[in-house]
């Protein structure tokens, strides 16, 4: 039995009244939302305020999964989705905002990493990551960090395979492009 079809059962399971099912699915992949979410968003707090939101989505449309594809892929559409909604939200609070300055600890690196060296190459490279466009930034992303194929990619976002390449390649070359000029 493989995982798409454990996680099939548990699905039907809740759906049939047994909430420990749910319980057992949050557990599993709670974690995977956290780092998804905090890959797209770049800080605790609001990885956190991601985990909490696609759980209750998940707990109250549960229903609504189809069983065409891994559970996993549509947990993940939701935490893509809510992520990127958080960041267009963020955005324009800091249009109709006078101070958007943002310091270093509302990050919380400083357990990850030590040096200040380091922790400043991480957040330069982390800003100039958030500073690409969302699309751009959310295939990367997923490639990289996720380690998900086009495919998989595809099946998440709805767009086609040849625009999560040129998406991929155009966000592959700023990064390099900022590495070199800056000798990292």
């Amino acid at each position: 039995m493989n995982a798409k079809t454990d996680d099939h059962e548990l699905v039907r399971d809740f759906l049939s009244g047994n909430e420990q099912s749910f319980n057992i699915i949050a557990r599993k992949y709670q974690e995977r939302i956290y780092w998804h979410a905090r890959r797209m968003l770049g800080n605790h707090d609001d990885a956190h305020e991601i985990v909490q939101q696609v759980l209750l989505v998940m707990h109250g449309k549960l229903n609504t999964f189809n069983f065409s594809s891994a559970l996993y892929t549509w947990i993940y559409k939701i935490t893509a989705t809510r992520s990127l909604n958080l960041i267009k939200k963020k955005k324009l609070k800091r249009i109709f905002t006078l101070s958007s300055d943002e310091t270093a600890d509302n990050y919380g690196y400083e357990y990850i990493i030590d040096g200040i060296e380091a922790k400043e190459r991480f957040l330069t490279m982390e800003k100039q990551l958030n500073s690409l466009p969302d699309k751009q930034r959310q295939v990367f992303i997923m490639r990289n960090y996720d380690e998900l194929s086009y495919e998989e990619i595809s099946n998440i976002t709805g767009k086609s395979i040849g625009a999560l390449k040129a998406n991929y390649f155009h966000a592959f070359r700023k990064l390099k492009e900022f590495m070199e000029k800056n000798d990292y």
